[in-house]
């Protein structure tokens, strides 16, 4: 058996080419980072209790607008799409755009997330 590829009125049809993944592969593993600003103000810290996130606790924050209090420094959205043994990555607001970052689970103090 012989492959005929299709042809049209200009020759040789070609498949499209898939889109390029964001961040040229990397990062984000070509999921895109929300597509609005997270809520305008952040949500009552709930009570720390313990000296690292446990990973079990924040997968339930996959994919949602998340407020990270970190052990040091002020607290922020986040929009998770990773969760690892010791650390979580996503996308974080800047204040004017979501950029792709990660962060050691043993430096958030708190989160919430909707």
């Amino acid at each position: 058996m012989v492959f005929m590829p299709p042809f049209g009125p200009s020759g040789p049809q070609m498949p499209p080419s898939p889109p390029a993944p964001p961040f040229g592969g990397q990062g984000a593993g070509g999921v895109q980072p929300p597509t609005a600003p997270p809520p305008q103000s952040p949500p009552p810290q709930p009570l720390a209790s313990a000296l690292a996130v446990d990973p079990g606790a924040i997968v339930g924050c996959l994919y949602r607008n998340t407020y990270i209090w970190p052990t040091f420094g002020p607290g922020f959205w986040f929009y998770p799409i990773f969760v690892g043994r010791t650390s979580v990555s996503g996308f974080r607001w800047t204040g004017r755009m979501w950029v792709f970052s990660g962060f050691d689970l043993n430096r958030i103090s708190s989160f919430s997330c909707f």
